[in-house]
């Protein structure tokens, strides 16, 4: 494909990549597509440890030079051809905000795309976690709006805010530290994230609008570079199926679930697939710069030819898949309805939104999203470890509906899925 001039596709170093076609004597190893997949290298779990052991992948930072340097040399020795695909963007930065309430200030984390504001006004407790109806229960025009983390995206609640004529929001953690969190999209009211054990007395206690307060986000934005690491078998130019995870986290977590659960699945599936024809009809994508709004991702479909966007018949996005027992999949209609076909025991749910796989589905390529819900350790210093069973399970998963969709009648009716 061809890149824009503010992206380029580089050889990570010299020998990590082969631009050779594989030889008859391995493709006579491989088998057909339509055979059972097993997994037969428990090696998930060991990426995710890595990737740990690395400590936060904050994009633009040294540490992702040795993040995508492991991935770029995992693909390698699983017969793939890797590169690194790297763009700039401008990348959000808290310098220092708080809230000020009855004359106490309290340091507090603007969520990450927050706009900066400095807004004096009645503080009002929303009900619940900030739905559009838990905001109709209250008035919060002109007033400082302020709910529970959970069940919903910071944007929704966010939206739901500014909707309801807010003029900040004001998000407060359910544990009793502060939280990492990320917008991921746009919002005109400035957002701010509270400890847990300084907001819930506000939830708890506070009478809504009989107290003033000052919520202070003091942001700004500055240019990073950031490194997706692409890799397929050498001379697929034209895949049926890109598969991908991000593979940063937020400052202060090393993102053992959110995302390196993701990344190691990813990794699996291609190790697993390397000798069967599957190989031949997929690239592998691990995504940076997603906790600062879907970069890489947006990176990788805005350097993209049109018809290398129109070949695919799915993309699939990976993010948090090491936590919670049950595996939710969304996305189009016509793919989440063949998930219930390849994988009876996955929670169907509707998503367009909130992650990587968001990128592909804005230009028009049918997508699933495979995820299993959010988890305390969450954007936090906690998130360090996964249960390697459900790395495991969701990689089968992937691999089935990969086969089901390769060997289906999908191709023939790519176009419909994409209207749907």
């Amino acid at each position: 494909m061809r890149l824009q001039p503010t992206i380029q596709l580089l050889i990570a170093s010299v020998g990590i990549a082969s631009f050779g076609i594989i030889g008859c004597a391995q493709e006579r190893k491989e088998v057909k597509a339509q055979e059972p997949l097993p997994i037969t290298v428990a090696s998930a779990d060991a990426d995710v440890k890595a990737l740990v052991r690395l400590g936060p992948r904050v994009a633009g930072t040294p540490v992702m030079g040795k993040a995508s340097a492991h991935l770029i040399e995992a693909y390698r020795r699983a017969g793939y051809e890797a590169k690194i695909q790297t763009f700039t963007y401008s990348k959000f930065e808290d310098l220092g905000s708080n809230l000020t309430i009855a004359g106490q200030q309290i340091a507090a984390q603007a969520l990450n795309g927050s706009v900066a504001g400095r807004p004096t006004a009645p503080l009002v407790a929303v009900p619940n976690v900030g739905r559009a109806a838990d905001f109709a229960a209250v008035n919060v025009k002109g007033a400082i709006a302020l709910v529970r983390r959970g069940e919903i995206r910071f944007l929704e609640k966010a939206q739901n805010a500014a909707a309801a004529g807010a003029v900040g929001l004001i998000v407060v953690n359910t544990e009793p530290g502060n939280v990492s969190g990320t917008l991921g999209g746009a919002v005109n009211i400035p957002v701010l994230a509270l400890a847990g054990q300084q907001g819930k007395p506000l939830l708890d206690q506070f009478q809504p609008g009989q107290q003033r307060a000052t919520l202070v986000v003091n942001t700004r934005q500055r240019s990073v570079k950031g490194r997706n690491v692409v890799a397929h078998r050498p001379g697929v130019i034209q895949p049926k199926v890109l598969l991908g995870a991000h593979y940063d986290s937020v400052v202060g977590s090393p993102g053992a679930n959110d995302n390196a659960s993701g990344t190691a699945v990813v990794l699996a599936i291609a190790r697993t697939a390397a000798n069967t024809p599957l190989a031949r009809q997929a690239w592998f994508v691990a995504f940076d710069g997603e906790e600062d709004g879907l970069h890489g991702s947006r990176a990788f479909v805005r350097s993209a030819e049109p018809q290398f966007l129109r070949g695919l018949q799915a993309m699939m996005n990976f993010d948090m898949v090491g936590v919670n027992p049950q595996l939710h999949v969304g996305g189009t209609q016509s793919l989440t309805r063949l998930v219930q076909l390849a994988a009876p025991g996955v929670s169907i749910f509707g998503s367009y939104s909130g992650s990587d796989h968001a990128s592909f589905a804005s230009a028009g390529v049918p997508v699933l999203f495979f995820y299993r819900g959010q988890e305390p350790n969450y954007h936090s210093p906690q998130d360090r470890a996964v249960n390697p069973k459900l790395l495991n399970e969701t990689t089968q998963v992937g691999l089935n509906i990969i086969q089901r969709l390769l060997t289906s009648d999908a191709s023939s009716t790519s176009e419909t899925n994409r209207r749907l």
